[in-house]
């Protein structure tokens, strides 16, 4: 996998670059979550009038707060020439970053993304070469599998794909080992 190449680049920045590069993380906060939260609120109401039970909620992708390393107490910042930012010398930067934005939108994004796959295992159940990422989303049965009549028109990849049909692995489908 080829790595995203940051740290190598960083201290070749001008300041003014850094500087206004800072805040640019913090504006999605306030132009995107508003936007991202109504879509997750929405997509729960459709999985949830459609029957959908036993959806995870927000707070099973939000790390716990004991797993976090530093307290405010013991935050570790930079000192003296290490950083040229002068924000980044601050506990309360580090806190906000490691304890609240960081968590809290990827976590957010995460939780958006699983329900969306839970959206598309149910009206889609078609398989792709992206699919099998979509197994930490895995339901029942999709609704394709909800009407026997329709299932028989389903390619056997498609019938049998126990990311949305639970079934495959009691009748030892193809993926019971």
């Amino acid at each position: 996998m080829n790595r995203v190449r940051i740290g190598s680049n960083f201290r070749k920045q001008p300041y003014w670059k850094l500087y206004l590069g800072i805040p640019l993380i913090y504006i999605p906060l306030l132009t995107t979550v508003p936007f991202i939260v109504l879509g997750v609120l929405l997509v729960r109401l459709h999985l949830t009038m459609i029957g959908g039970m036993q959806i995870k909620p927000y707070w099973d992708f939000v790390p716990s707060w004991i797993s976090h390393r530093y307290r405010y107490v013991d935050q570790i910042v930079f000192e003296g020439s290490v950083s040229r930012l002068n924000i980044v010398r601050t506990r309360i930067y580090w806190i906000f970053n490691c304890k609240l934005y960081c968590p809290m939108s990827v976590a957010l994004l995460a939780y958006a993304t699983y329900l969306v796959k839970i959206v598309e295992n149910w009206w889609c159940p078609f398989n792709h070469n992206q699919k099998v990422h979509y197994a930490d989303a895995s339901i029942d049965r999709s609704f394709w599998h909800a009407y026997p009549e329709e299932v028989v028109k389903l390619h056997p990849d498609d019938r049998n794909n126990p990311i949305w049909n639970e079934d495959v692995k009691k009748k030892g489908g193809p993926d019971s080992g």
